[in-house]
């Protein structure tokens, strides 16, 4: 019996993305905010062709959570497709003041035209674009610097869009996490998921663990820059090897090492554990050389029904 894949599309994206195709017709500038655990994997797939050629500053969130060689080998990545990512920590505000900067001088360039055309100065409107809980309402927070918007780390917090006025030059909207229709791109949600950027609705918890053991021993035996990850992260974390396992063995065998065989248990606290860090700073996508697209699959995404 094969394994459903990885879906989520709960009513209130629906609702939300059709007001938003409305109220793209009146943005200036789009922020897409993507995970910097997995910089490719948190690309919506139709974001281009909803922005079309609206001036786009990428934002990589939560930076804390990556080490700084994967946040160099992936700035190079980056940087050779053309792109000039901001990298940032919504929740400590590191970072927040080049985001605005680079708003601001967008701004003067779309109110220049409008000047040469005989109009008035007005502020600028941007829309904060990403998947659930990439750090969006947070980034809004500090562009405040205030709490204005509800935002936890978890997927789902945002419901409904709203313009904010963030100062008398920039007008921000803020958009619920927006899935596709259709996650055609099982490797990615099974990393979306991993990062609880996406549903719990949407997942079988061992399913996922696994998957996140199977991208772990990938991504120890894989062609990466020296200092790309922490050394031995399972072994270090647990006490147990899982060198001469396969992932849904090494799931048992710590379910029976800590949990008296309860695999849901140990299965949730896997993905805790990495949520918050404390299996170090892992990034699940590797920049390949030429692309900058990640090579990394969780096997467990590998050949499913779509």
């Amino acid at each position: 019996m094969s394994t459903p894949p990885i879906q989520w599309y709960p009513g209130h994206i629906a609702k939300a993305e059709k007001a938003l195709a409305e109220q793209l017709k009146k943005v200036d500038l789009v922020l897409e905010v993507r995970d910097a655990r997995i910089p490719v994997s948190s690309h919506h797939p139709q974001i281009h062709a909803w922005i079309g050629d609206k001036p786009h500053l990428l934002v990589m969130n939560r930076i804390d959570l990556v080490t700084p060689v994967s946040y160099q080998a992936w700035l190079a990545a980056f940087t050779a497709q053309g792109q000039q990512p901001y990298w940032t920590d919504a929740q400590q505000g590191k970072g927040i003041q080049a985001v605005v900067q680079a708003a601001a001088q967008v701004g003067v360039k779309i109110n220049q035209r409008r000047c040469d055309r005989g109009m008035r100065s007005r502020p600028v409107r941007a829309v904060v674009l990403g998947f659930p809980n990439v750090g969006k309402s947070a980034l809004i927070n500090r562009l405040l610097n205030r709490r204005m918007v509800e935002s936890a780390r978890r997927p789902g917090v945002t419901r409904q869009l709203r313009w904010i006025r963030i100062s008398p030059d920039l007008d921000l909207l803020d958009t619920p996490g927006i899935l596709p229709v259709k996650l055609d791109d099982q490797a990615a949600a099974y990393k979306l998921a991993i990062c609880d950027d996406i549903g719990t609705a949407a997942y079988e918890t061992q399913l996922v663990a696994i998957a996140l053991i199977e991208l772990l021993q990938t991504l120890e035996n894989s062609d990466k820059p020296p200092g790309f990850l922490p050394e031995n992260i399972l072994q270090s974390r647990y006490q147990l090897d899982p060198a001469a396992m396969s992932a849904a063995d090494y799931l048992t065998a710590l379910a029976d090492h800590r949990h008296q065989g309860n695999l849901e248990r140990v299965a949730q606290q896997l993905l805790t554990d990495f949520r918050k860090g404390l299996l170090g700073k892992i990034t699940l996508d590797l920049p390949s050389n030429r692309s900058g697209q990640s090579s990394i699959r969780p096997k467990s995404a590998e050949g499913r029904p779509q």
